[in-house]
């Protein structure tokens, strides 16, 4: 039996050379581990929001999923086309309204939302509970997206369509995006959403 330097197995300490060969052992270990289960992809999750709808009541869904998202360490990109152009622009934002009639929810049946001055009417009720719930307002909601580095893409086609001008859009918005770049960012996203 050999007595020369004590090793683990005996239930001596191992030496300075033995850990140093099970910690190369390990790092080996786990750099095979990450080339077998290497995407490609180091970066963060991503997501990817389609907004289509501009009315007062779906403009906050993907904001709130956006800043969210972001909160969480996402790399996010909202996407607006058609009625959903009308969040990123600055002034008709400030006005998008809330549609009385087809909502089932509504307090009021489709013959009485029907009538001249409902939408304004609903529009102004879910405005007071915004505000009397405290809760952030659509332009509030926006920047707190953009400084958390969400990416919000305006239509470049609907931009032409409805005859706006890239000015028009808040600070930090990317102007003359079009469907081939909404697409790609779908195709690489971790969650696709269309809002």
């Amino acid at each position: 039996m050999s007595t020369d330097t004590p090793s683990a197995d005996d239930g001596a300490a191992p030496s300075r050379a033995e850990l140093e060969a099970r910690v190369a052992e390990l790092e080996a270990h786990v750099a095979e581990l990450d080339a077998a289960t290497d995407d490609g992809d180091d970066g963060p999750p991503k997501m990817s929001i389609i907004a289509t709808k501009g009315t007062l009541d779906m403009a906050y869904p993907p904001l709130i999923l956006a800043s969210t998202a972001a909160a969480f360490g996402y790399d996010v990109t909202v996407f607006h086309t058609f009625w959903g152009l009308d969040i990123l622009h600055e002034e008709r934002s400030k006005d998008l309204q809330l549609s009385a009639v087809g909502n089932p929810n509504m307090p009021v049946p489709n013959l009485v939302g029907a009538l001249p001055g409902m939408d304004r009417l609903t529009t102004r009720m879910m405005e007071k509970r915004i505000a009397d719930n405290d809760t952030a307002t659509i332009e509030e909601l926006l920047g707190t997206g953009l400084d958390m580095g969400v990416e919000f893409q305006a239509c470049q086609m609907t931009i032409d369509l409805m005859g706006y001008d890239e000015a028009d859009f808040y600070d930090g918005v990317t102007t003359g995006v079009g469907a081939a770049t909404a697409i790609r960012d779908m195709t690489e996203a971790d969650i696709q959403l269309l809002v």
